[in-house]
């Protein structure tokens, strides 16, 4: 200031009086500040719905002007993904048909999850607008939406004694690798510790865990989008025999719950330690199956070692399929649920896609909008998550439902807010 530096100029003259003007002109300047910033951003929360409006400019600017942001973290994700055009007219014109059918929940309302059930039928509308309407029909009846919080699998350490099975690892393109041990299960004592009703609850529950956690989390790992998984069926030491009825009503039954409500999530199986008789059925077999599902399965005999060491890192392979890993710590590979899903800070990423989305279901029922400005040029609809745990937007983001050009190769996240419009100071 002119005033400020005459003061010093002139060897202390009226330096005391000079200082205390300065210093209240300062404060006073940053007491207008202070409530000018107080009035704008009042401005600024009250021209959103609550707590309910998220935008990427709302935080900079917060951030910027020094105030707080609880809690918020900021990331720059990037998920490749190459659409087939054919794929993505079809997909384009199956919900435009739900929509019209109010048959497209917004949990659902994604383009890999469409894409499946496409496949799954040929890319026959009518029986995959069929298919859909019956999958919404089964999990209203079976109130699979509220598995993942209600139900509560108390069995599941003896279930695992007598079953050994799940999730260990990744394969080398970065997708789930679900592990059975076939030849070690035993009916009649799964049977002694659970129920059929109980089971198939705790298996569903399983697949619902995979599109909200492990699917997600492979996703940003890998970068690039994952919605299916690479499964290995050890059944060394099977006994068809001992097998029973019940064990294998329990299988197909499984079996038709995933073909109808969870379609098109194998990438590959392999059966390993297959001995002759099992080779013989399953040439047999596969003479009644869809080629494009016998395509993705390799029976083996007891050298799989080195194909499986192709497919899977041996440091992602349990030792006791040619692997280094034994998870001792863990009490073995299959109860060890080894993989991405357990990183904490990918977790933080898909959880808080995941609370924007809750966020985004009560504020609907509340008919309260919920808008997240997010940029249609840089993020498209829900590609971390294939079922509703990634960034949903709503229908009115002018854009962001669009479709990509055919064949474009996209980045499909970056630079969004993690974290929910509540966390917000």
């Amino acid at each position: 200031m002119p005033e400020e530096a005459a003061s010093i100029q002139e060897e202390g003259k009226g330096k005391s009086c000079c200082e205390a003007e300065t210093t209240a002109s300062e404060d006073e300047r940053q007491r207008v500040r202070v409530r000018s910033l107080k009035k704008k951003k009042k401005k600024t929360m009250s021209g959103a719905s609550s707590t309910t409006r998220l935008s990427l400019s709302l935080s900079h600017t917060l951030k910027k002007r020094g105030n707080r942001v609880a809690d918020c973290r900021f990331a720059s994700i990037s998920i490749n993904d190459v659409r087939d055009a054919k794929e993505e007219e079809a997909v384009n014109a199956f919900r435009e048909t739900l929509l019209e059918k109010k048959l497209l929940p917004a949990r659902h309302d994604d383009y890999h999850t469409l894409l499946r059930f496409l496949k799954a039928r040929k890319f026959d509308m009518d029986k995959t607008v069929h298919m859909w309407a019956e999958m919404l029909n089964w999990r209203k009846e079976y109130g699979v939406d509220s598995f993942l919080k209600d139900f509560v699998y108390d069995e599941s350490e003896e279930v695992q004694r007598w079953y050994p099975h799940g999730y260990h690892g990744v394969d080398r393109g970065g997708r789930p690798v679900y592990i059975e041990r076939l030849g070690k299960l035993e009916p009649s004592k799964l049977m002694n510790v659970t129920t059929v009703d109980r089971f198939l609850k705790y298996h569903v529950q399983g697949f619902e865990k995979v599109f909200s956690e492990k699917f997600p989390a492979c996703s940003i790992a890998a970068k690039r989008h994952i919605d299916s998984t690479t499964t290995v069926l050890d059944v060394h030491g099977l006994n068809w025999v001992s097998f029973g009825k019940v064990a294998h009503d329990l299988v197909m039954h499984m079996q038709k719950i995933d073909g109808d409500n969870y379609p098109e999530t194998l990438h590959q199986m392999f059966i390993v330690n297959a001995g002759n008789g099992f080779k013989l059925l399953w040439n047999t077999a596969k003479g009644f199956l869809d080629p494009r599902t016998t395509s993705k399965i390799h029976v083996l005999g007891n050298k799989f070692q080195n194909k499986l060491l192709e497919i899977i890192d041996s440091s992602q392979l349990p030792d006791f399929l040619g692997g280094t890993c034994s998870c001792p710590n863990e009490g073995g590979c299959l109860r060890s649920d080894k993989g991405p899903w357990n990183d904490p800070e990918i977790m933080k990423l898909v959880h808080a896609g995941e609370a924007i989305y809750l966020r985004r279901i009560r504020s609907s029922f509340d008919h309260d909008d919920l808008e997240i400005k997010l940029s249609a040029s840089k993020v498209a609809h829900s590609e971390i998550s294939s079922a509703g745990s990634g960034l949903v937007m709503p229908t009115s983001a002018t854009g962001v439902r669009q479709l990509m050009p055919p064949g474009h190769k996209m980045n499909v996240l970056e630079v969004s807010i993690l974290c929910p419009s509540w966390f917000l100071y």
